[in-house]
């Protein structure tokens, strides 16, 4: 019968039913010598490998994506065709447009890598420069200021000290959300610090 979204159950039984699957499959990957790993949120999944070329990372990625349907239906498990996308990371300094992924045989949709890709709340880019993720939370907390003046003036609502320690707790939380991936040592950060510096 399922149990209700949100309930604390729920990833409970999940983990519970999931954890098997995992098991099998990598079983089943490690027969095929596919070097790819597997991660999973409750009913979001990640298939990754690591190639030279991305003719060989197509090719893993069909064979086990073509594994994880047959085992999903064994489990009585449905993949989203219509949900399922390609991604790919590179190093190469010159262009780089890896050619699509067709799974059509298997059911799916013709897959067009994409240019950037939004997963849990971060946004990546093939080079990892995360300058898309950077604009797209310094924007929300620009839009987020400008509303800030509807709460209050000089004569009623939020004083001064209040929208201070709004902008404090939540606009700055906002803005470096994920600041962990893109903030280290080796990584060019005049980008990002300029453009949060615009706040």
């Amino acid at each position: 019968m399922g149990v209700g979204q949100g309930s604390a159950l729920s990833p409970i039984l999940s983990t519970l039913y999931f954890s098997l699957f995992f098991h099998i499959l990598e079983k089943w990957l490690k027969n095929l010598n596919l070097k790819i790993s597997t991660l999973s949120f409750v009913d979001d999944g990640l298939i990754l490998t690591q190639s030279n070329s991305s003719q060989l990372s197509n090719a893993h990625f069909f064979s086990s994506y073509n594994v994880v349907t047959i085992l999903m239906s064994k489990f009585g498990l449905l993949v989203e065709h219509s949900k399922t996308e390609v991604f790919h990371f590179s190093r190469c300094h010159s262009a780089f447009n890896p050619p699509p992924l067709d799974p059509s045989p298997l059911g799916g949709l013709i897959l067009v890598p994409k240019n950037t890709w939004k997963y849990l709340g971060f946004i990546f880019d093939r080079k990892l420069r995360f300058h898309n993720h950077i604009d797209y939370y310094s924007n929300k907390v620009i839009s987020t200021v400008k509303c800030m003046k509807i709460l209050g003036n000089s004569s009623r609502g939020l004083n001064p000290y209040q929208k201070h320690l709004f902008y404090r707790s939540c606009t700055l939380s906002i803005a470096l959300y994920g600041f962990q991936l893109w903030f280290y040592s080796k990584a060019s950060l005049s980008y990002p610090l300029n453009t949060l510096n615009k706040l």
